[in-house]
């Protein structure tokens, strides 16, 4: 179905996170249908089994999309279905989260191990910590973590700390290098999460795929710039023949 996207949240962040988008999207081409779907809640560590699960749950024939870790899942499911899936859209989302040695666009392996740990020890303290960082680099910072705060689900820290594994294994390069169909990957210019300089880098990698670069914006881009990327978004679409 050409008309349909299907978005994915981040880590730690439920599908309210997407209602602004989503709203913007759908004010803008009514005809575009959207499902927002929440991240997995699986005791399991192995990204396989994430993308398992949601090529179980998720509508085929769809355009498949996601902020940060569900970009990053719907890449590699959208790798997985080939030609039964539209067209790929990602918003600051790394193709590899952790720095890898052929990959330094990324966290600190230690850096991302604190964090972890906090995940596993101190949950509600390292979920505020990471809302923090979702909107450090936004022209509204205060705005912006409040906005985050809201419709945040009640997740078991098991199912928190196994999907930041999955965030820290998954690597979405041969995926995406392989994916025929139509891709469009944003990120932020100031995102505290997820270097710029990985924009530059996945633009080397995929020379005919569309990378964009919001500048002054945070890794929450989407939430402080809804109607914007919704208008870009939208013309992605529509150039890549959903109509």
């Amino acid at each position: 179905m050409r008309n349909r996207l299907i978005l994915l949240p981040g880590w730690g962040l439920g599908t309210a996170s997407l209602e602004p988008l989503a709203a913007s999207l759908r004010a803008q081409d009514p005809r575009l249908h959207i499902d927002l779907m929440a991240l997995p809640e699986l005791a399991d560590s192995d990204p396989a089994a994430w993308v398992e699960h949601l090529d179980r749950k998720l509508p085929t024939d769809a355009w498949l999309g996601g902020w940060s870790l569900g970009g990053m899942l719907a890449s590699a499911l959208a790798h997985k279905r080939g030609d039964h899936c539209c067209g790929l859209l990602t918003l600051a989302s790394n193709p590899s989260f952790v720095a890898r040695a052929d990959w330094p666009h990324g966290m600190a392996p230690d850096t991302f191990g604190t964090f972890l740990d906090g995940c596993r020890s101190h949950t509600q303290v390292t979920l505020k910590r990471f809302r923090t960082l979702c909107s450090d680099g936004a022209q509204q910072p205060r705005t912006l973590l409040r906005q985050l705060g809201v419709g945040v689900p009640d997740t078991d820290p098991l199912y928190l700390a196994c999907g930041l594994e999955v965030l820290a294994a998954l690597d979405t390069r041969n995926a995406l290098e392989h994916y025929g169909g139509p891709q469009l990957h944003l990120f932020a210019g100031s995102d505290a999460l997820v270097p710029a300089s990985a924009a530059k880098a996945l633009s080397d990698l995929l020379p005919d795929v569309e990378v964009g670069l919001v500048e002054d914006s945070s890794h929450a881009f989407l939430l402080e710039y809804p109607q914007e990327l919704a208008a870009g978004i939208k013309s992605f679409l529509h150039e890549s023949g959903d109509d």
